[in-house]
Formats: C-alpha cells, sequence, structure tokens
C-alpha cells in the first residue's frame, strides 16, 4: 500500500526511485499513517479471515501489509524484484517475532506452482506492469479453486492521480510508465482471469494535504463503500470458482 495506494509509497514517488528509508518516512508523517491505516483497513476487510490461510503478498514491498497479515495467523510469503525491500521486508518480521517467507520474484513469472495459495493480495503493482492482462492471469494461476483475490491499485478519477500525471508529463519516468484504473478496469481484469468477481471499493477521497486528511477520514470507509469515483485507492476482491 502506500504514497495513496500502497504502503510507503510516498504521493510523488514510484517504486522504482524509493528505497525502504522513504517508505518509512511516509508512514512516519501524518498524512502517511492516517493513508496507509485506511488502506489497510479496506485491505483487511476484502481478505476476509485470515488465520491459517496460506498467503502471497505480491510486490510486498517492505513487508508492512505481510506483517500485518501475519500477525493475524496467516502463513504468509511475499515476493518483490527488489532485494533491498525484502531485506527491510525480513528485517521487520524478525523484529516483530513473525515468521515471514521472503522470495525474489517477478509478477508476471510467480516462482510456484499452480493452486499454492489460499489467497493473493497485490498492492499498487498492476500499475507499473505493462501487461496487466497476464499477470492478474498469473495471479489467478496460483491460487487455489475457492481461493481469493485481492487487488489494490492507483484510483483513476482522483487528485492523487491528476498529481502523479503532471509529474509523469514534467519528466518523472515512473509516472509517466504508470497506468491509473478505474473499477470497471479492475473488474474486467480479473473477470478476464476467469475469477468471480466480488465487491470493489474506494478509499482515499482527499487530496495530498493533512488537513483534508485529517477531516475526511472519519467518513473515507462510508464514501469507500458507496462510489470508488475521486478515490485515491480501488481495492476488488475476486473468487477463483472451485474445482
Amino acid at each position: 500500500m502506500g504514497g495513496s495506494a500502497h504502503p510507503g509509497r510516498p504521493a510523488g514517488e514510484g517504486p522504482i526511485s524509493i528505497g525502504p528509508a522513504r517508505y518509512a518516512a511516509w508512514r512516519a508523517s501524518p498524512l502517511g499513517a492516517l493513508t496507509e491505516a485506511l488502506e489497510m483497513r479496506l485491505l483487511l476487510e476484502l481478505a476476509g479471515p485470515l488465520a491459517g490461510r496460506q498467503l502471497l503478498d505480491v510486490g510486498c514491498g517492505d513487508g508492512a501489509l505481510a506483517c500485518t497479515v501475519a500477525a493475524r495467523g496467516a502463513s504468509v510469503t511475499g515476493v518483490d524484484p527488489d532485494l533491498a525491500m525484502l531485506a527491510a521486508a525480513r528485517a521487520r518480521a524478525l523484529d516483530q517475532g513473525l515468521h515471514v517467507r521472503c522470495l525474489e520474484g517477478s509478477l508476471e513469472r510467480l516462482p510456484f506452482p499452480d493452486a499454492s495459495a489460499d489467497l493473493v493480495v497485490a498492492v499498487t503493482v498492476l500499475c507499473f506492469v505493462p501487461r496487466a492482462g497476464v499477470a492478474v492471469r498469473e495471479l489467478a494461476r496460483v491460487l487455489r479453486p475457492g481461493g481469493r483475490l485481492v487487488l489494490g491499485e492507483l484510483g483513476r478519477w482522483s487528485t492523487w492521480a491528476a498529481l502523479r500525471r503532471v509529474r509523469g508529463w514534467r519528466g518523472s519516468s515512473t509516472w509517466s510508465a504508470a497506468t491509473f484504473r478505474s473499477a470497471a478496469h479492475l473488474r474486467a481484469l480479473a473477470a478476464g482471469a476467469g475469477l468471480t468477481v466480488g465487491p470493489v471499493r474506494g478509499a482515499i477521497f482527499y487530496p495530498p494535504l493533512e488537513l483534508a486528511a485529517s477531516v475526511m477520514a472519519p467518513v473515507d470507509a462510508w464514501l469507500g463503500r458507496r462510489t470508488t469515483l475521486g478515490a485515491a485507492f480501488i481495492a476488488l476482491g475476486a473468487n477463483k470458482p472451485p474445482g
């Protein structure tokens, strides 16, 4: 999650240009802490029961989400292509006394056999993948029949997305390559991978300003259950049909 859509990815940065220290700085800020808490609440709601489940966190970053779900009883494997992030995730798990398996890997070629996870979570990774349809089919491949996929992505129609587009136009290689998606786009990707699409929710309806966040945070979840328009973060839950 972070920056407004993946834990610890600051509003002006992307996963290519930052490291664990920037993740930590984002979470330490009032805006970052509040934003991440709202995103985490939504992801946990869509994930459902966690105890005893085999969970794969694809694009785990520095392990904030992976450790949160491990603390709730899931058996967690985190995958990320960034070795520095994986080292930070291992350190976080060790510091919290949790067991989280961390592996280097690519979203488009996950190092796991078919039907190996009960729950797969991918948060703000599709926006940086050229072939999103291929990627979601790969996520579906590693799900067991009856398993659940939770996707969290950068919302297309929000002030955060608008600011990031401007940064892309002004030369940011990260944001010029990013794709911002609507709820309809996420539904189509999940359905195209053969999944049964469930609820789609929004979060982070405020602009990237601390005062606005503090004022709007109490109604954020209420808004997110009713619309995704204006949400900086959109999350979807989908199930793999039983065998």
